[in-house]
This record gives structure tokens, sequence and C-alpha cells, in this order.
């Protein structure tokens, strides 16, 4: 695996000359996600009491089942950007295609971030690790139509097993940006954000090339 400084030149490199179109989806996805959560968030400080506190976790829950398909599809188009660098636009309704197979998108990223809730309920630390381990699900869920739920979960752990550190060193080297982000009130974020993500997708699609040389070089020690 690369360094965490080749990674992060390397998703600069990937949005060269096509900056707009990664901005633009990112405002859009936080837009839509901020006006979500808004909606939802809003009868319960209307409230008091448990009555306010039982509401609030449904009203999270359903604010969840449109969030969590539209973060998948926000992942999922700029993973395709970084992929095509023939591209210059990310269409409007691709960060939408998490309702087209909304049942498994949403079970499958439900699952993980329950899962990640419930570690960090435990320890902070384990929390981290696990939310780690299950990063690449979203990656997964696109590339293997045949998995999803626990299966994609796992195979996501599979393919991070013995790379989680290197993961979160990239996660870490950006903490800088994100200062600088606060400092513009939030501004930087449209930029730091999609160049986050396409690191991330770099480093997917190193893991993708090591397990698959793995798998060959099984292979030719069986076939010796």
């Amino acid at each position: 695996m690369k360094t965490s400084s080749a990674y992060r030149a390397q998703s600069k490199v990937s949005l060269s000359n096509r900056w707009g179109a990664a901005v633009i989806a990112t405002l859009v996805f936080f837009v839509i996600s901020g006006v979500v959560s808004a909606i939802f968030s809003a009868p319960s400080k209307a409230l008091s009491g448990s009555a306010s506190d039982g509401i609030e976790g449904i009203l999270t829950i359903l604010a969840w089942c449109i969030t969590l398909p539209l973060s998948w599809g926000y992942t999922v188009a700029i993973l395709n950007y970084f992929r095509n660098s023939e591209l210059t636009d990310i269409p409007f309704g691709s960060l939408f295609d998490g309702f087209k197979q909304y049942k498994r998108v949403l079970g499958t990223t439900f699952l993980y971030t329950i899962y990640t809730c419930l570690w960090a309920l435990l320890l902070i630390v384990p929390g981290i690790i696990k939310a780690i381990s299950y990063s690449m699900t979203p990656y997964i869920l696109n590339d293997r139509p045949e998995l999803c739920y626990n299966d994609a979960i796992e195979e996501s752990m599979r393919l991070m097993e013995g790379h989680k550190m290197a993961y979160f060193k990239l996660q870490l080297s950006y903490i800088g940006w994100i200062i600088v982000c606060i400092l513009t009130l939030g501004i930087g974020i449209f930029w730091l954000q999609p160049w986050m993500s396409a690191a991330s997708c770099a480093f997917y699609e190193d893991l993708l090339e090591e397990d698959k040389l793995a798998q060959n070089n099984e292979v030719l020690v069986k076939g010796i």
C-alpha cells in the first residue's frame, strides 16, 4: 500500500481540472442531508420529556432511511468519477442511485452503522477499529451486486485485514485540512470531502489489486 501523502497526491491529481463537478455534488449532498435532518428533528424539538426522547429516536431512524442511501449514492458517484478520468460531470441523479436498490443498500448501510455505534458504546477505540474495518462496504455493494448485509460487511473486513492502520493514518493525515475548514466556517468542506473521498477510492482500488495478486499467487502455489 502507498503512503498517506501518496494517496492524497493521487486523489488530488484525479480531481485536477474536474473539481467543479465534485464540489457541486458535495454541496448538493450536504444540502439535501441537512434539509432532511432538519425536517425530521423539528417535531421532537417541539415536545419535551420522555415523549420527546421516544419520538426523536423514531425520527432519527426515519431520517436514516433517507440519508443512508443518499450517502451511499454520493460515495459511489465519487468512486465512478475517480475511476473514469474522462468524466467532467457528476449527474445529479446519481446521488439517488441508492434508492434504486433501496432494500439492499439501506439494510447493509444500516447494519454497519448500528454495529459501529454499538462498538463505540463499549469503548471508543474498538468503535474506531470497527468503523475502519467496515469502511469499504459501500464500494463492495457497488462492485459486488451478489453481496449484501453481513456478507458485504464481512468482505470489507477481509479486505481491510492488515490494512486498518494504513487507512487510519490516511484519514488522520487530513486533520490539518479539517482545521482549515473550521477556520473557513465550513466552506472548505466542499473541497475537502471529495478530496478525502477520492483518496479512499484510491485506497480501495489498491486493496482490490493486492487481493487479486494474492489470489493469483494462491492459485499458482496450488498448481505447483
